[in-house]
């Protein structure tokens, strides 16, 4: 890789990375930045993956981040080729290159052959230099898919099977070319980002880490990726649960015995007098609907309390779509199984009637009826769902029975806020009997918890 715009634009390039990194969350201060600038003084630009590996080294804090730090790092230190003058390739000849660089699993040239290919195919528009730049219709014209046969044969002939046979050969040039299908897709971004600014599509075009995505729109790779982060949000969660006891611990000050104290220093309050609090660890109930794409905010939410089990002296944990029962007993203390809890869930426990919709005011009223027992004044109730009641009866009489019985009850809804009271929505009713805050993302959620969490 070369650049050729001078030192400036350099230092342009790196503070524009870091800014973009600010943007999808990554934590990068004043420290990590100059260290970042003399990774790029000390590995220069002739090799492009080292230099990659240097910033995200000096820049980034949990492998998890990578999946943010890539494709930016795409954008501010692209891979540059060809010149001024410089003809593209045709369509046959870079069938036959690509060829070949799959069977030598040649990456620097497959890396330049994503370059070339959108240069020449994927170009689109009237304007001179065309007015973008499509992945999809580069892919389109060159079919790597199609190569299968070709790269294998080149393989075998070559003696560079390298071990593979049959089957496992095909995987594995499968596999070299998906990849090449993502280095086209960089360099097909990179070349928009170049003409539409590449703060703008950094900001746009790049996914967000997993701590900022939407729990109603998180794939099963995502939810898989969040699951992995329970453990150390979790360990997070209760330092910072332990630091506020032992403040509130502490009690507020006892103005008269601290005034009688002053006596002795001539009415100079010199050593306040504290209330002494010995406070007792709470109770904490989950009411969870575990219903369509609900449930993988409630899934989260159910291990991440589970983990969080040695900071309250009793949690009980109730799932719902139209009928309630306990599934404490299925988050098994310290082995929660994260992937299989949602099917265990449904397979041992009794969540619906003659339907499968959610119907909150059954459930609610069913909590009351049956497992009041489990809310009493040290208790905090958290409510997890989007409060769509499918046009039932919200029962807002239970909600308000189970409040007036807790010590707090706190609704998690997982939708943005400013759909709440949209179509069958009871969000803004039971909104005016306790408190409803939106919790989109991990993000939220650690905030919310680490806020509203009794001590």
């Amino acid at each position: 890789m070369t650049l050729t715009d001078g030192r400036t634009d350099l230092a342009a390039r790196l503070t524009g990375l870091v800014a973009a990194l600010r943007a999808h969350g990554v934590r990068i201060g004043t420290g990590e930045s100059v260290d970042a600038a003399l990774a790029v003084e000390a590995l220069g630009l002739a090799d492009r993956e080292l230099l990659r590996e240097g910033l995200a080294a000096t820049l980034l804090h949990t492998a998890g981040q990578r999946q943010v730090f890539d494709p930016v790092f795409d954008l501010y230190f692209p891979r540059t080729v060809g010149g001024p003058g410089t003809e593209p390739a045709g369509r046959d000849e870079l069938r036959e290159r690509l060829a070949a660089a799959l069977a030598a699993d040649d990456t620097a040239g497959l890396g330049r052959l994503a370059a070339e290919a959108v240069d020449a195919l994927g170009g689109y528009g009237s304007s001179p230099g065309s007015d973008g730049f499509s992945a999809y219709q580069t892919l389109q014209r060159l079919r790597p898919q199609t190569l299968l046969a070709p790269v294998r044969d080149r393989m075998r002939g070559q003696g560079g099977g390298g071990g593979f046979t049959g089957r496992l050969l095909e995987d594995e040039i499968r596999r070299r070319i998906d990849a090449f299908r993502a280095l086209v897709a960089t360099e097909a971004r990179r070349r928009v980002a170049e003409r539409r600014g590449r703060d703008e599509i950094a900001r746009r075009a790049v996914a967000p880490s997993v701590d900022r995505v939407d729990f109603l729109f998180a794939g099963r790779e995502q939810l898989a990726e969040l699951r992995r982060t329970v453990q150390p949000l979790a360990r997070k969660l209760a330092t910072r649960l332990a630091a506020r006891r032992r403040r509130a611990a502490r009690g507020t000050i006892d103005l008269r015995r601290t005034l009688r104290g002053s006596l002795s220093t001539g009415g100079v309050p010199m050593r306040p007098v504290l209330r002494r609090r010995r406070p007792a660890r709470p109770e904490l109930v989950l009411l969870c609907d575990v219903s369509g794409s609900v449930s993988g905010f409630s899934d989260f939410t159910m291990l991440l309390v589970q983990a969080l089990h040695d900071q309250f002296s009793k949690v009980r944990v109730f799932a719902f779509v139209n009928r309630v029962d306990e599934v404490t007993g299925l988050l098994v203390r310290g082995a929660a199984d994260a992937e299989g809890l949602s099917g265990r869930i449904r397979a041992e426990a009794t969540l619906t009637g003659w339907h499968g919709s959610s119907d909150y005011g059954v459930a609610l009223g069913e909590f009351a009826e049956r497992y009041g027992a489990a809310v009493g004044p040290r208790t905090t109730v958290f409510v997890l769902g989007d409060a769509r009641t499918n046009m039932s009866d919200p029962n807002l009489p239970a909600l308000r029975h189970i409040a007036g019985q807790a010590r707090r009850v706190y609704w998690l809804n997982p939708e943005p806020s400013d759909r709440w009271g949209t179509g069958d929505s009871a969000a803004p009713a039971y909104a005016e009997v306790v408190e409803m805050h939106e919790c989109r993302t991990v993000r939220q959620l650690s905030a919310l918890v680490g806020r509203l969490l009794p001590v």
